[in-house]
């Protein structure tokens, strides 16, 4: 998350400034494995955001748990506990990925129609379209059609 504020990656020319706050910030990356002790303080940090609130989940532990997936204290994704609205997978995500998944959101596509849905409770994260799904490397596995937003 800090090559961002590096010269090459430049995050100040996106308007994008980190803040101590949440009640100064509209954005929140969630990074690392959320355990259940954590999950009621980052819905917390979550709650003292202003509107409109977005959120970001950086990594695979933020993900779905990541390595520590089936352990009793940890919660596997952060959606569980707030409303995610952009996936950047990796262990760890690589800097593009993240400077990709900020501009996605800035750009919005689609995601005020989300919020929508949420707020009106029909917001099924398991069946998320993929209409934000960026082609995998040659390298990587192909993901399913329907799949979770997923920024590469």
């Amino acid at each position: 998350m800090m090559h961002l504020s590096t010269p090459r990656y430049d995050q100040d020319r996106m308007g994008i400034i980190f803040r101590a706050s949440p009640r100064q910030s509209d954005v929140m990356i969630v990074a690392g494995t959320l355990t259940n002790k954590m999950a009621p303080a980052l819905r917390q940090v979550y709650d003292q955001m202003p509107e409109p609130r977005w959120v970001i989940s950086m990594g695979s532990c933020a993900n779905g748990g990541g390595y520590y997936h089936y352990s009793y204290s940890v919660t596997r994704g952060c959606d569980r506990i707030v409303p995610v609205d952009v996936y950047v997978p990796g262990c760890p995500p690589t800097a593009e990925a993240l400077m990709f998944g900020a501009i996605r959101r800035y750009r919005g596509f689609g995601i005020v129609a989300e919020r929508a849905q949420r707020r009106a409770g029909s917001y099924q994260p398991e069946f998320r379209s993929s209409e934000t799904f960026i082609p995998a490397h040659p390298m990587c596995r192909q993901v399913p059609e329907r799949a979770y937003t997923i920024v590469q």
